[in-house]
């Protein structure tokens, strides 16, 4: 059962950053914060929903909203991966799935008839004042960008 965050205050979070930045959420005070959990680095899905954020960076930047993107790879690989897409905002590394656990977004999923623990493609929405306000879970890339682009214009 997941939990379910919305109304609630965000987790406190801290973590290694690509930019040679350790963040945590006390760094975002003031403005809205959009948190993305994805599953790897550099695999198509993840790929085009960075990208997807990366092209409407301005428009969340214009509404106080930062974006950071969080996955369990290593800050090497998220290095790579942000150089690669040059993407505007910082990934956190959460080799540890500390974060992940915090968010509820570690779940069993199957490929190819093995079932494995992973990250479920997340997205939460937390308010200047520290509360999420909106949480989409087990997201589909296509669009998503743009709905949650839509609830930020609508605080």
């Amino acid at each position: 059962m997941e939990k379910k965050l919305e109304g609630k205050k965000c987790p406190k979070f801290s973590g290694e950053c690509t930019s040679n930045k350790s963040l945590s959420l006390e760094d975002f005070k003031g403005k809205n914060l959009v948190i993305y959990f994805y599953p790897k680095d550099s695999t198509p899905g993840c790929t085009v929903e960075g990208n997807d954020f990366s092209d409407n960076f301005k428009s969340f930047q214009k509404l106080n909203t930062e974006i950071l993107g969080v996955s369990r790879d290593s800050i090497k690989s998220h290095e790579n991966f942000k150089q690669k897409q040059s993407f505007p905002f910082e990934l956190l590394s959460d080799p540890d799935e500390k974060m992940c656990k915090s968010f509820d977004v570690i779940k069993l999923k199957s490929m190819y008839g093995k079932e494995y623990l992973g990250v479920d493609r997340s997205t939460f929405l937390v308010s200047v004042d520290g509360k999420i306000i909106k949480e989409w879970r087990s997201v589909k890339v296509k669009g998503h960008v743009e709905e949650v682009l839509e609830a930020v214009k609508n605080l």
